[in-house]
């Protein structure tokens, strides 16, 4: 059982003493994404979403006295744990009241262990799905708005066993984001019946993967499943298998979804399939709406990535305190039932409501639930690509 005491360090209350009681008029969030790296396509959309809700309750006016809250970038490279630190680091310098982020999950437990901790900072991710950031031990100050990959294996191994497949090779991408998630689609394939013939991990940002491909061909398999990144390895390997003629159709877990991947493979990427965390309804729609023709808010994580905005200024109001040790325990209270029920668009009213001491149930663009300190429940949209796109054939 994870504790929920927030650790707070004297970097913490130094950066936040200026809003106690009166308040200032700029809230900071970081926003802290791998702009560069395996997911750099993803993370534009992702960044504006995050953004847009800011805005909304900047111009709202009723965020404690009328605070403007700014957003403040850094990269986290998705894959390299040095930079994310350090840009995480000067973050905090910066004097970010909360951190939404990471975003790849190897990162999010580095900046969470070497900088939220020790200075007493609250994350909220969007993206960061490894199943080990659920039992970290994180002084109640992680938060992540998608479901873990202990979820996501059990889906895809039903949508395969759903679409006949009976036996899977599985690779991944070489860190704990694609360990954990293979793990998971291993285990839950098996226990549905399926055979797994190899699990083999890839590295990603090599020029060839023929070596991976014919390894993974010698196994066999029905279908190659490709636990890696669209950007990188992940579409690498496609490529190869393509290449070789080993396999005409993959496998899709999360970080395979996005539009550059059926962009860059082409034509030969229809009928591949998989899941990433999504939900269907009047959030999404709202967000869609709200968005127009400035960002695809259906990209993948970019609603997560609004409601993570959201939950922090909702704790905060909750709280009436940009402390993260006085308004993190709030995070579950916003987020969860009792309450009248939030979305997109409302985040003015929930802060009146919040304001007058009624609940709110924020459900956000992702039909937000969070379960616990580092989980979250949620739902996930099954894609399929066809003539060269990700369309949503179902929900899970």
């Amino acid at each position: 059982m994870k504790t929920m005491l927030m650790a707070t360090t004297a970097a913490a209350l130094m950066a936040t003493t200026a809003f106690a009681g009166g308040h200032g008029k700029e809230v900071k969030l970081g926003v802290i994404f791998g702009f560069t790296g395996p997911i750099e396509s993803l993370t534009g959309p992702m960044s504006a979403g995050a953004e847009m809700a800011m805005k909304e309750v900047t111009d709202s006016g009723k965020l404690l006295d009328a605070a403007k809250v700014v957003s403040v970038r850094a990269d986290t490279g998705c894959i390299d744990n040095g930079l994310a630190v350090s840009n995480a680091e000067r973050l905090i310098a910066e004097g970010v009241m909360g951190i939404i982020g990471g975003d790849c999950s190897g990162v999010t437990g580095a900046i969470l262990q070497n900088v939220a901790i020790p200075n007493g900072m609250v994350m909220i991710s969007p993206s960061a799905t490894s199943p080990g950031l659920t039992t970290m031990d994180d002084n109640g100050l992680f938060f992540r708005t998608s479901p873990s990959d202990a979820r996501e294996g059990e889906v895809m191994a039903e949508v395969l066993k759903e679409r006949g497949v009976n036996s899977i090779a599985l690779t991944y991408t070489n860190n704990d984001y694609g360990k954990g998630l293979a793990d998971a689609i291993e285990k839950s394939f098996k226990e549905a019946g399926g055979k797994v013939t190899i699990v083999a991990a890839h590295e990603d940002g090599k020029a060839d993967y023929s070596a991976e491909v014919g390894a993974l061909a010698s196994a066999g398999g029905d279908l190659l499943v490709v636990a890696g990144y669209l950007d990188q390895g992940g579409a690498g390997i496609i490529k190869a298998a393509l290449d070789a003629g080993a396999w005409e159709t993959f496998g899709l877990p999360g970080g395979m979804i996005g539009e550059n991947l059926p962009k860059n493979i082409g034509p030969d990427l229809d009928g591949s399939y998989g899941q990433i965390a999504g939900s269907e309804g009047q959030g999404i729609e709202t967000l869609i709406e709200m968005a127009g023709d400035a960002f695809d808010a259906t990209s993948p994580y970019t609603p997560e990535s609004y409601d993570a905005a959201a939950l922090f200024m909702l704790a905060m109001q909750a709280a009436d305190s940009t402390d993260p040790a006085i308004y993190g325990p709030k995070i579950l209270e916003v987020a969860n039932a009792p309450g009248e029920k939030i979305y997109p668009g409302e985040l003015g009213k929930a802060l009146d409501l919040i304001r007058e001491g009624k609940d709110v149930d924020y459900v956000g663009a992702s039909a937000v639930e969070l379960i616990g300190p580092g989980e979250a429940a949620g739902t996930y949209r099954l894609i399929e690509v066809k003539d060269g796109k990700n369309e949503t054939v179902g929900f899970k």
